[in-house]
């Protein structure tokens, strides 16, 4: 069982506030995930290195057969006047890509009941794919969001941009906690748009044959950020971890029913806890509004993962390695 106070100790932080001796824990955990592509990148790209996966680099791998969908430009035309039958020419793609982080730290990310905050493990997740990315050879970049700004970092090589990252992501979340809180009808009104807005943006930043990471709860997932998210997905490979925390999914459980009151600082609302109909209201809530985030995801073409901010990322990463298929 998880020694919540020692772990956190032993990883230099209270599981509320961030600071850089925390993320630079991860750089001895880059063997927690596998970075290597999971499907044809339709890209140009030039690198240090190559890999199994044939797809739009720098490298002539062999011509084969066209197949429908098949860029009209890769025809080889030798191949196809000698034989008489249309070829296309297969590339092998390079190792070295841009590897991308979305990592959302609005208003909603600073919750958490048992062991971190979800902006802290989101923090904690960005950091793991930075190193990894980084002792692979490729290229690291991000974009840090909240309601009322972000932060671009354009795809670099070597351990500085890696470094620049995570300062950047400690200053956000620290400015975020300092920031003067809103109610959320405040928010919403004068920024209602703020993630859809984050994903307009990735979709400028993140170039064709990049690995993009979406991290965040995705409570303000829309059908405008699912349209770019979705355009996106036709160039790069996505992966999304969903960040959430246990209370999310289902209340406390207790021997004798007593009411409760709860509050985001602006309003107020008293439940029942122990009450079987209250209980499975709140369940069936959240349980909706996973499927609709997962489902939006699936629809996208969008690996969709769930991360626990209630548990260290070795006990839900440990061995495992991103699947090849949707989940």
């Amino acid at each position: 069982m998880l020694d919540a106070q020692q772990w956190l100790q032993t990883h230099f932080s209270d599981g509320c506030n961030l600071n850089i001796k925390e993320l630079l824990q991860y750089r001895s955990k880059t063997a927690l995930i596998d970075l290597n592509p999971r499907r044809t990148i339709q890209a140009k790209l030039a690198g240090s290195y190559v890999t199994k996966t044939k797809g739009r680099g720098m490298e002539f791998d062999e011509a084969r057969h066209y197949q429908p969908g098949d860029d009209i430009r890769a025809i080889d035309w030798r191949v196809t006047a000698r034989t008489g039958k249309t070829h296309t020419k297969l590339y092998r793609e390079e190792r070295e890509r841009p590897v991308f982080i979305l990592a959302d730290f609005s208003s909603s990310m600073y919750f958490g009941t048992q062991l971190l905050f979800k902006s802290v493990q989101t923090a904690h997740l960005a950091s793991l794919i930075a190193w990894s990315a980084a002792k692979r050879g490729d290229r690291v970049g991000g974009l840090l969001f909240n309601e009322h700004e972000h932060h671009e970092f354009k795809p670099l090589t070597r351990q500085k941009a890696v470094l620049a990252l995570l300062s950047g992501i400690v200053d956000m979340h620290q400015a975020q906690k300092k920031e003067p809180q809103k109610a959320p009808h405040a928010i919403h009104q004068t920024n209602p748009g703020y993630f859809s807005d984050a994903c307009a943006r990735l979709r400028r930043l993140a170039r064709p044959g990049s690995l993009v990471f979406l991290i965040s709860d995705f409570m303000h997932l829309d059908d405008i950020a699912t349209q770019h998210i979705s355009r996106i997905a036709r160039h790069c490979e996505l992966v999304a971890y969903q960040v959430t925390d246990p209370f999310e999914h289902e209340l406390p459980k207790v021997s004798v029913p007593h009411n409760v009151s709860l509050t985001d600082g602006f309003n107020s609302q008293t439940i029942t806890l122990g009450e079987e109909k209250t209980a499975q209201q709140y369940a069936s809530a959240h349980a909706q509004m996973s499927d609709y985030i997962r489902t939006s995801l699936q629809k996208c073409m969008v690996q969709h993962m769930e991360i626990s901010a209630a548990l260290p990322l070795e006990q839900q990463l440990n061995g495992q390695t991103r699947r090849t298929g949707r989940s």
